[in-house]
């Protein structure tokens, strides 16, 4: 079972070797209402549309789909008076598509292909963030070294707790208060000139397609530049607490920066040139 984070809400993915996927309903309903996310999926499935989509998928998808049962509901779809559960529509048609789950990760689950459709009934945005990051998840999966800039990019924010409580400590106490967010803010984009070379703001003026997706400088960088960056945070932390004055910290950060990040580059050049050599394949 694996999580993906869709417009702020937790969403599960129950993952499959043939990748027939399947994605919790229940997690997605909680886009809607947290309280009512059963009630929220019968609504969708009382649509004529919903049972014409799910009698389709089924059709194409499961050869033992009892039509007979499908042609009752779709006979009834849309009235006033027609309700259907999940449960319902699994026992009496079925149905594949669908799983109704209990225990710890209860709930009712569908096919990717399904899901999706929920999704676009719940909201065109929702559906478009949810498969950007089912996406994102598969890709994970089958390119390790992404999960690898996962595991580094964590790194840096909980390094990076070094770096803001040396500034708290040793810089804060010294300037007003008004200042206070200005020298949180001086001080990353102090890394970020030293191993970049350019501010955040800069960055986002020369990446507005990124910025619009609110992703800054840091969620772009390679992973040997947060291997880097995490090694910045906890040095400069050190050099505030010995109180080295401030230009004299960005020449030690930059010398850091670029010494660090040949090694690296060097490190994955020779890497990449030995399976070559080695008639290994390596990920695009």
């Amino acid at each position: 079972m694996k999580k993906i984070t869709v417009s702020s809400v937790e969403v599960s993915v129950s993952m499959r070797p043939d990748s027939n996927d399947y994605i919790c309903l229940t997690d997605m309903a909680h886009y809607k209402d947290k309280e009512r996310t059963n009630y929220i999926i019968q609504n969708w499935m009382r649509l004529r549309s919903t049972i014409d989509f799910l009698g389709l998928w089924e059709s194409i998808n499961n050869p033992q789909f009892k039509s007979i049962e499908f042609d009752a509901f779709k006979s009834e779809a849309g009235t006033n008076s027609f309700t259907l559960t999940p449960k319902q529509w699994i026992e009496r048609t079925g149905a594949i598509g669908l799983i109704s789950k209990a225990g710890r990760y209860g709930g009712t689950y569908a096919h990717k292909d399904i899901a999706f459709e929920f999704g676009t009934w719940l909201s065109p945005e929702f559906k478009l963030y949810l498969i950007k990051e089912y996406q994102r998840l598969k890709e994970a999966e089958s390119h390790p070294l992404l999960g690898e800039w996962n595991v580094k990019r964590i790194l840096s924010k909980v390094n990076y707790t070094l770096h803001t409580d040396a500034i708290r400590d040793f810089i804060i106490p010294h300037i007003g208060d008004i200042d206070q967010g200005i020298a949180y803010a001086d001080e990353a984009d102090l890394l970020n000139l030293a191993l970049w070379g350019c501010t955040a703001k800069q960055w986002r003026e020369a990446n507005p397609q990124y910025a619009e997706k609110n992703l800054n400088i840091r969620d772009m960088a390679s992973i040997n530049e947060l291997v880097v960056l995490s090694n910045m945070e906890s040095f400069n932390a050190e050099l505030i607490k010995r109180q080295v004055a401030k230009h004299k910290r960005y020449e030690l950060l930059r010398q850091l920066a670029e010494s660090q990040l040949m090694h690296l580059n060097a490190v994955d050049a020779e890497k990449k040139f030995r399976a070559i050599s080695n008639g290994k394949s390596l990920p695009e």
